[in-house]
C-alpha cells in the first residue's frame, strides 16, 4: 500500500541533491506515523545484486528493497552506504530511508533471463528488509513470490518482528524452495539493547519470532552479532543469551565480535562517548589498528563461546562467504560450490 497525500503524507518537493541526481526518484514522503522519517520513493533499475566471495566460493545474489534503516544500530556496518546520495551515516541513515517501489517488477523480469542459474539468493544483508516502512509498502511478499516462482532458494536475515507476517507465506514457499532464516539478536539487557539500537523490536520479541518460525517447521538461526566488546561480551551475558537462545528452539548459533569501519566508527565511538564515556579509550586502543578487533580478542572470545554452546546444547551455523547471510540449504546442493572444498571461513 503506497501514501497519498490525503490520507498519512505529503509529497515533498525538496528532494535532496543525491537523491536528485538518480534521476529516478518518484517522490518523498512524510507521515505522521513516521514521525521524523522521510520515505524517497525511487523507481530500481535493478534488484538482483552480485556480490563477490571468496575465489574458490564464487559470488553471492542479494536483494535490498530499502536503503537507510530505522532499526538505529550505532554499530550497523552499512552505514557508510548513505554516503553515495550526499546523506550522512548517521541521522541520515536512520531517517532517510529509501524504497525501490518497483523492486518486485523488476526482480521478475530479471529472473526470467535465461542467463539466471537460480542460486540462492539473500535478503537482509545490507538493511533490513523487515524494517517498519515494510508494514506500508509491503514489498517482500511479492518478491519472495517470485523467487520461489522462479525456483531461487531464499535466505533471509532481519532484526524485524514483522516477519511474524509473512510466515505463513513462506511455509508455503517452503514446500517449493528452500527458505533459510536467520534472526539478528546482539543484546539481551533490554536497557542496553534500547541504548545501542533504539529502533529494533525488544529481544523478547525477536526470539518469540523465531520460535514462531520453528513452530511451523522453519529452519531459523540466530545472530548473536556484533558481541560489543566489554559491553556483551562477559560470561553471565554470553550465557544468559544462549540460554535464551536455546529456549526458542534455535536451529543454530552464528557470533562474532564487533565490526568498526569507517563511517559506522565515528558514530559508535560517538554513542560510546556519550554513554560509557569510561570505555572510550579501550575502544580506541582495541580498534587502532582497523576495523576488526585484533585476532587475540577474537580468540579469546571464541574460547569463552566454545563451552556456553556445549552447555546448551547449540550449534554453530554456516554463513555465505559471499553475502554474509545465514547460508542457504540450496547452497549445500549446489554442485559448482560442491566442488569447493571447505569453503566456510571461521566466524572468528
Amino acid at each position: 500500500m503506497r501514501w497519498s497525500g490525503q490520507e498519512l503524507g505529503v509529497e515533498q518537493t525538496d528532494a535532496l541533491p543525491g537523491l536528485a541526481r538518480l534521476n529516478n526518484l518518484v517522490r518523498s514522503v512524510r507521515t505522521p506515523e513516521f514521525a521524523g522519517m522521510t520515505f524517497h520513493e525511487v523507481l530500481a533499475r535493478s534488484a538482483l545484486n552480485k556480490v563477490p566471495g571468496p575465489e574458490r566460493w564464487g559470488w553471492g545474489w542479494t536483494i535490498n528493497p530499502y536503503r537507510g534503516c530505522s532499526h538505529a544500530c550505532t554499530y550497523c556496518f552499512a552505514r557508510p552506504t548513505h554516503k553515495y546520495l550526499d546523506l550522512d551515516e548517521g541521522a541520515d541513515f536512520d531517517s532517510q530511508i529509501i524504497v525501490k517501489i518497483n523492486v518486485a517488477e523488476v526482480l521478475r523480469k530479471e529472473l526470467a533471463s535465461p542467463k539466471w542459474e537460480g542460486r540462492p539468493v539473500a535478503l537482509g544483508t545490507n538493511t533490513d528488509p523487515y524494517q517498519r516502512a515494510e508494514g506500508r509498502y509491503r514489498l517482500m511478499p511479492e518478491i519472495l513470490t517470485a523467487l520461489a516462482d522462479s525456483g531461487t532458494p531464499i535466505s533471509i536475515l532481519t532484526k524485524g518482528t514483522l516477519l511474524r507476517r509473512d510466515l505463513d507465506l513462506l511455509t508455503e514457499l517452503a514446500e517449493r524452495v528452500p527458505v533459510d532464516l536467520g534472526m539478528s539478536i546482539a543484546v539481551y539487557d533490554d536497557e542496553l539493547q534500547q541504548s545501542v539500537e533504539p529502533g529494533t523490536p525488544t529481544t523478547a520479541a525477536r526470539l518469540a519470532t523465531v520460535a514462531a518460525a520453528r513452530e511451523r517447521g522453519l529452519p531459523c538461526s540466530v545472530f548473536v552479532m556484533p558481541v560489543l566488546p566489554y559491553l556483551t561480551d562477559t560470561k553471565a551475558h554470553l550465557d544468559r543469551a544462549l540460554g535464551m537462545i536455546a529456549e526458542s528452539g534455535a536451529s543454530s548459533v552464528l557470533h562474532s565480535a564487533l565490526y568498526l569501519k569507517p563511517g559506522t566508527k565515528e558514530w559508535y565511538l560517538a554513542w560510546l562517548d556519550r554513554e560509557h564515556p569510561e570505555l572510550t579509550g579501550r575502544y580506541r586502543q582495541l580498534y587502532a589498528r582497523g576495523a576488526y578487533a585484533p585476532k587475540e580478542y577474537r580468540q579469546w572470545l571464541a574460547a569463552k563461546l566454545a563451552p556456553l554452546m556445549r552447555k546448551h546444547g547449540l550449534t554453530t551455523g554456516r554463513t555465505d562467504p559471499a553475502t554474509g547471510a545465514v547460508l542457504s540449504s540450496g547452497a549445500l546442493v549446489d554442485p559448482a560450490r560442491l566442488a569447493a572444498p571447505s569453503p566456510l571461513p571461521t566466524l572468528f
